[in-house]
């Protein structure tokens, strides 16, 4: 079972934060995106009442720059966003981006993608909402062709370019997991995934439905839930035997933010960056080392 570390942070704590994760045995630490605050006119699908559970002094760092500087004072730990909203921005900044971070890293990137819920994002860096999914579904191919290097060409209904090439490109191709729980997203991650982020705390009962889900989706592409890597968040008591059961189930990792849990007494005692390291060890105490 992979363990992944998602969750707000500032970003300052990033750089701290990796480097005790891969102390630690974590298996990826996550980076989440978003362009900026402001007062939406689009809907928050994840909560009942349409807000978003952040404001306006939330970081959201730049997701590329983040994992940079974390991929410099670290050598194994690996590194995804959770996820990115490509769609928002044209091919060649995703593509460059990408690439460099995977480069710098020594392919220690893992490319967690989704369509994104913003309209005000995508209004202001020029790129259409409504077409969003369609754009993603030809970015995907693309995107893996200019990382392999070499000249591409491309010509399809909402990209349009070539021969041409990127440089660097990094020496192992860059895993694709695609975000959600939308039968679209599914759809997508049976067509193109390397693997699934689920995008919010399942049930366990919703999990298995989720998966039902996505075992159908994957047989319509000749697949199975095994040619894939699951990552999910799971809405029970952390366990080693919680994990151990879903990894027979087809899940190969989960996101925990342990800070998320910390005790009166570990709030009591310290704040911040200190505050994460110290329930990041915990959980890894009576988590991680016994699994």
């Amino acid at each position: 079972m992979e363990f992944w570390l998602g969750g707000f942070c500032d970003a300052g704590e990033y750089v701290g934060l990796a480097q005790a994760a891969e102390r630690l045995g974590y298996d990826t630490l996550t980076v989440s995106d978003h362009l900026f605050h402001a007062d939406f006119t689009s809907r928050y699908p994840y909560s009942r009442t349409g807000e978003p559970p952040y404001d306006a002094t939330t970081h959201w760092p730049d997701a590329w720059v983040t994992i940079g500087a974390m991929a410099t004072v670290t050598s194994r730990l690996n590194f995804a966003t959770n996820v990115y909203v490509a769609p928002a921005r044209d091919l060649f900044t995703v593509a460059k981006a990408v690439s460099t971070a995977a480069v710098l890293s020594g392919n220690r990137v893992r490319f967690g993608v989704g369509v994104g819920w913003c309209a005000d994002e995508f209004r202001q860096t020029g790129q259409d909402f409504h077409t969003r999914g369609r754009r993603l579904d030809e970015m995907l191919p693309a995107l893996r062709a200019l990382w392999r290097g070499g000249p591409v060409e491309h010509h399809g209904d909402w990209y349009d370019f070539g021969p041409l090439s990127i440089a660097p490109v990094p020496s192992a191709p860059v895993p694709v997991y695609v975000g959600g729980d939308s039968d679209a997203a599914l759809r997508r991650t049976a067509r193109f995934a390397d693997g699934w982020i689920g995008s919010r705390i399942y049930s366990e009962d919703r999990l298995s439905e989720l998966l039902e889900r996505l075992s159908a989706h994957l047989a319509d592409h000749g697949r199975k839930l095994g040619d894939l890597r699951v990552i999910a968040p799971i809405g029970a008591a952390p366990s080693p035997s919680l994990y151990r059961k879903w990894r027979e189930r087809g899940v190969d990792g989960t996101m925990a933010a342990p800070w998320w849990l910390a005790t009166e007494e570990e709030r009591r005692r310290c704040s911040g960056l200190a505050l994460k390291i110290a329930t990041t060890e915990r959980f890894a105490e009576e988590i991680i080392a016994r699994m």
